[in-house]
């Protein structure tokens, strides 16, 4: 995403704002499935960002949701129900029977033998039968099963009349560098689904992975060439004993690069010591995994603007600023010790690498103040408008609740 395209939001929108690049999301995507082959397919996490659905049920074989909210955002982007991956560690019976009474989704994970059994009990009520349900083993942690649960749940199929058992469901987290861990990962799912093949007389037709792969975001991390990565990963797939269909499960690898959060110097100041640039945006939108006290650089881009009393570059020739957000808490820091020569106000700071998690991650009710506009970008249609800027004080005061519910309902 070039400057003029950040300028341009800036003029146009103003700032804050996020602006995500649709190509640069269907492009990662499309390459991915290039270098896996057919037998994989990819699917998108929406939790790592939910404005990019539309977009990945248009590029992507399918979508994981983990809430009903993410499952409301793909009924109104009018995601089919194929590709929908009904997820998530708390699956609530009501919404359950809602989705399967409209068949909504394509496919259910169940987490525990109690998920197992209420998915038995939704669909026997929906009078559905054969629905689709990948059985999460457990990575260690509070998600999935341990595999002596998923080997009863297997022995006793014929306890769920109306699910087909037809897979498995492993992720173990985020940002794995290199392929050691991930082969080590896959190694193991293939014995133990060569264990059940072989000893409950039962084969599993779908995986469901999450690799993890890396997005470095900061000054100093190596930076993977991905095409040799996937291309080790396509040969740890194919080294497989399982030969049935594999989803690739990635939110965080395909949305990371393709955004962009714009904030503009609302104040300069010296102190103690220390300059201090204040921007509109802060802690609330601006947030890189693994970043620890502002001490690390993520990617970012300073666009100076047109001012005619800026002084002489060679004046401020190595000014360092901290820069603080708009939130009154001192930990609202995105970076210290940023070079920025002859930094003013009025000039934009672009932090890139930012279109996984951030948008939703952030303390955005804090202070009450607005949401940021949220933009996409592509080269047929330029900027799109989004979201605009939404106010948040109507949802941290009671007496509002008026206000609230009108606007609901508009």
């Amino acid at each position: 995403m070039d400057n003029h395209i950040l300028q341009e939001a800036a003029r146009t929108y103003n700032t804050p704002c996020y602006i995500f690049d649709l190509d640069v999301f269907i492009s990662r995507i499309r390459r991915m499935e290039q270098i896996l082959g057919k037998q994989v397919n990819i699917y998108y996490a929406m939790k790592a960002n939910p404005f990019l659905t539309a977009a990945a049920a248009q590029a992507a074989g399918g979508l994981e949701v983990c809430s009903p909210g993410e499952y409301a955002i793909c009924r109104r982007a009018r995601v089919p129900a194929q590709k929908i991956v009904l997820s998530g560690v708390n699956k609530e019976e009501s919404h359950i029977r809602s989705v399967m009474a409209e068949q909504g989704a394509g496919t259910y994970t169940a987490e525990s033998l109690n998920q197992l059994r209420l998915l038995e009990a939704c669909a026997g009520a929906a009078g559905r039968t054969g629905v689709r349900v990948l059985l999460r083993l457990t990575s260690g942690n509070q998600f999935g099963m341990d595999e002596e649960d998923i080997l009863a749940s297997i022995r006793n199929r014929d306890s769920y009349p109306h699910l087909d058992l037809a897979g498995l469901q492993y992720y173990s987290g985020t940002q794995k560098k290199g392929m050691e861990k991930i082969e080590k990962e896959l190694v193991k799912l293939d014995s133990f689904m060569d264990f059940v093949r072989e000893h409950l007389d039962f084969e599993f037709r779908e995986l469901e992975y999450g690799p993890g792969f890396q997005i470095p975001y900061f000054e100093g991390q190596e930076q993977a060439d991905e095409e040799i990565l996937l291309q080790e990963f396509k040969k740890a797939l194919d080294s497989l004993h399982f030969k049935g269909i594999i989803f690739l499960e990635a939110g965080r690898f395909l949305a990371a690069p393709c955004g962009s959060y714009l904030t503009r110097v609302a104040d300069v100041k010296r102190s103690q010591g220390q300059n201090y640039c204040i921007v509109d945006g802060g802690i609330n939108h601006v947030n890189y995994y693994g970043q620890t006290m502002a001490m690390k650089v993520p990617a970012y881009r300073y666009i100076p603007q047109d001012n005619p009393v800026r002084p002489p570059a060679s004046q401020t020739s190595g000014d360092r600023w901290t820069v603080c957000g708009s939130l009154c808490t001192s930990g609202d820091i995105l970076v210290k010790n940023l070079p920025l020569d002859g930094l003013m106000t009025g000039d934009l700071l672009v932090f890139d690498r930012i279109g996984a998690y951030s948008v939703t991650e952030g303390i955005y009710l804090f202070l009450s103040r607005k949401l940021p506009v949220v933009l996409t970008c592509t080269q047929e249609h330029g900027l799109s408008l989004v979201r605009d800027a939404l106010p948040t004080d109507i949802l941290n005061d009671g007496s509002a609740m008026e206000i609230y519910q009108s606007q609901s309902n508009s």
